[in-house]
């Protein structure tokens, strides 16, 4: 037996923000539901046995208990559901009766004994910092996270905890996004650990815009992301991350600062004869004062140029241009210090003012001389 009532709108968000993490199809039925268990309040749980997502709702619990619906038809319900107070009554035998306004549902659930139990996170290790904070920082790396699953270690981002700092650092083989903040609650010292890309995804989503606190809680197994009523669980990767300090050269010679946006705007330009089918880099020559951008394919050839303050010395050097694109378009600054060395060493994007809050590296395109 179970009883309750609730706002539409409350339970709509919260099988939104749960359903995330369900399987979409699997041999387990439980596991294509959300377990709804009613005590004091409502908690609502998606789990797909890699991430699991739960969140509180406030409720009129009349009857406490716990069963498990289809997520997708119980979504489907509710979301149709007038703007109203849903309530739900479920009987020994699984069956639900929904009912909202003037619209009325009986659906069969499934027991609860069925649905495996979210891993328990243990707490030695963890972090406060604001929603916004966590949510830009994602936002900022998870670009460059691999989708390569050979090396399944880089599908996720490095979380590293020392001197009061937070570094998140994301690799795929062509290029690196680093991402520093301040950190003003740290428990039991320095730690890292590798987040999946898919589980960080689903914690930006839920971070809303605001400086309340989110709290990361790192366990042997598992990392706990509570956001406000909504705690997260996910699965820690496993395996030796890129020593990415030593990857980065930061002894460069040529160094140029550049307009963000105007950067963006030029390559924009030049992308426009580059497309899946004749794909081709994006060629650059860092002059005095200013970079010339040019593409050619079989589409046509496109230039522009680009104004910026630095002496290139005519370095001529290739990108892929939606790479270059993307680690400026995350770069949290109007203007960016760009350091170059060869044509054939990585391009490094950092803050012009010497902080170290972003850095993001992209390898250079060999080019074709002859064009």
């Amino acid at each position: 037996m179970m009883k309750f009532s609730c706002e539409k709108a409350l339970l709509q968000s919260a099988i939104a923000v749960t359903s995330r993490a369900v399987a979409a199809k699997s041999s387990i039925p439980a596991l294509e539901g959300l377990l709804l268990h009613a005590g004091e309040d409502l908690t609502v749980s998606g789990y797909n046995m890699q991430t699991g997502i739960r969140t509180k709702v406030s409720a009129d619990v009349t009857e406490p208990g716990e069963l498990v619906l289809n997520a997708r038809l119980f979504g489907d319900i509710i979301r149709r559901m007038p703007d109203d107070i849903v309530t739900f009554s479920a009987d020994d035998r699984c069956t639900v009766h929904l009912s909202c306004g003037d619209a009325d549902f009986d659906i069969l659930g499934l027991s609860s004994g069925d649905y495996p139990e979210l891993p328990e996170v243990e707490d030695e290790y963890g972090l406060t910092i604001p929603q916004k904070t966590l949510r830009a920082m994602i936002e900022e790396t998870a670009f460059a996270v691999s989708t390569n699953e050979s090396r399944p270690v880089h599908t996720g981002a490095l979380f590293e905890i020392a001197d009061m700092k937070l570094s998140m650092v994301a690799v795929d083989g062509f290029r690196l996004a680093v991402r520093r903040e301040p950190v003003e609650n740290i428990q039991g010292g320095a730690f890292s650990f590798v987040a999946p890309g898919s589980a960080l995804n689903e914690v930006k989503g839920i971070c809303a815009d605001s400086e309340d606190p989110a709290s990361v809680t790192l366990g042997r197994r598992h990392i706990l992301f509570q956001v406000g009523d909504t705690e997260l669980i996910c699965r820690r990767l496993e395996g030796e991350f890129l020593d990415y300090r030593n990857a980065i050269p930061r002894k460069n010679p040529i160094s140029v600062v550049a307009d963000t946006k105007s950067l963006i705007e030029s390559i924009d330009r030049v992308s426009v004869v580059i497309s899946d089918k004749l794909k081709s880099p994006v060629r650059c020559i860092f002059d005095f004062d200013k970079v010339l951008l040019s593409a050619k394919t079989g589409n046509g050839e496109a230039k522009d140029v680009c104004h910026v303050s630095g002496d290139g010395s005519g370095l001529e050097i290739g990108f892929n241009n939606r790479y270059l694109m993307e680690a400026l378009r995350y770069a949290p600054a109007d203007t960016v210090r760009i350091e170059l060395n060869t044509g054939v060493s990585p391009a490094i994007i950092v803050p012009v003012d010497g902080q170290d809050n972003f850095l993001y590296m992209v390898l250079p395109v060999r080019l074709k001389s002859a064009e």
